[in-house]
């Protein structure tokens, strides 16, 4: 077990791969929003309707929004950064999936 954990590499290189990840990430977050828009305007008339995935989405974009801002504005590194960047993916998976089959919406599979 700890053979694995070794062929990981260092705290401060994952910190900085996280935040490379996470820059290029939040264009497409941001792109998903703003399109994701336009196109409920388009078909049901009104560009925000705060549908359960409508909101966890805006909820991602925010954590990660605020991941950025922490780590440029204020320098933060390490746990504290890692422990938003994990809370965002976690965001990012119960948008996914856990409004998709488990909140009734516009987004859901729920019959």
């Amino acid at each position: 077990e700890k053979g694995k954990l070794q062929s990981l590499p260092d705290k401060e290189t994952l910190d900085e791969v996280s935040y490379k990840m996470v820059f290029v990430g939040m264009p497409f977050l941001t792109i998903m929003l703003v399109t994701g828009s336009v196109w409920a305007e388009y078909a049901w008339g009104r560009f925000w309707s705060w549908d359960p995935k409508e909101t966890f989405a805006l909820v991602t974009w925010l954590v990660y929004a605020l991941y950025l801002h922490i780590r440029l504005m204020r320098g933060w590194k390490g746990k504290r950064t890692a422990i938003l960047s994990i809370v965002g993916f976690a965001a990012i998976l119960f948008t996914f999936f856990g409004v998709s089959y488990l909140l009734p919406g516009l987004h859901s599979y729920i019959q």
